[in-house]
């Protein structure tokens, strides 16, 4: 998902936007907020990144962050946009949260700023990290120990990164019906990966069974939906709907 010649792509990541008792996650709250966003900002896709569950890493549930990927004929609406979130996140996160907000034009999201994203697996990262990564975009804490500027800034590198992830929204995706043709899915740039040990081919016309839950995976930059087999010509997504606050 990179610029187009005429405008500028936009990542934007939330983190730590909730508590326990909070009724929605991060993900909810990020489309929450684009969805009220005006038409000189374009939502192209929210993906969820999932962030170790380590003993010594706080988090709240299931420590997954959000990225929001915009698209833009202004580049200097970028700012705007970052404020926006930043009062945004001020006004909506719940006591108790420690909400961070990160912002990028695409093309500024260095190696390094990747490289964070991805040392973020691997263990609790500091504060300062992220901000040293962050060089050249904006980044704040909007709230309590401000440690969602880790995750924030993470679910931008990830999805820059592009190897990892899910996307919660892309276009009339949560509208499809419970079973999809793969040429639905093709028509809407979702390709369709059979991760059968012993793996045949999708075709056009066969069908895919989601239980009403299509989240494709980000794999080299696009969206992937994995399936399996359940005989010629059916198939059902590999990954299933996890009990929890819905993204």
């Amino acid at each position: 998902m990179n610029e187009t010649r005429d405008a500028a792509i936009l990542y934007l990541g939330f983190d730590d936007t909730d508590t326990k008792a909070s009724p929605k996650g991060t993900g909810r709250t990020i489309r929450d907020f684009c969805a009220a966003l005006p038409e000189t900002y374009r939502l192209r896709a929210v993906l969820r990144h999932q962030l170790p569950k380590l003993p010594e890493i706080p988090y709240t549930s299931n420590n997954s962050s959000a990225c929001a990927i915009l698209e833009t004929d202004d580049p200097t609406l970028a700012k705007p946009l970052f404020e926006a979130a930043a009062a945004y996140l001020a006004e909506n996160a719940p006591d108790g949260s420690d909400p961070g907000v990160c912002l990028a034009v695409s093309s500024a999201v260095d190696a390094g700023l990747v490289d964070f994203a991805l040392s973020c697996n691997g263990g609790r990262v500091s504060q300062q990290a992220a901000m040293t990564a962050a060089t050249g975009v904006f980044l704040a804490g909007v709230g309590g120990t401000n440690d969602g500027i880790i995750g924030a800034t993470a679910a931008v590198g990830l999805t820059r990164h592009g190897w990892c992830g899910r996307f919660i929204e892309l276009g009339d995706m949560r509208r499809l019906p419970e079973t999809v043709a793969v040429a639905e899915l093709q028509r809407r740039g979702i390709e369709v990966v059979s991760v059968d040990r012993d793996a045949l081919v999708p075709m056009p016309g066969d069908a895919i069974a989601t239980g009403g839950w299509l989240r494709p995976s980000l794999w080299a930059g696009r969206p992937v939906l994995q399936v399996r087999a359940q005989g010629l010509g059916r198939w059902t997504a590999a990954l299933g709907k996890r009990d929890g606050k819905a993204a």
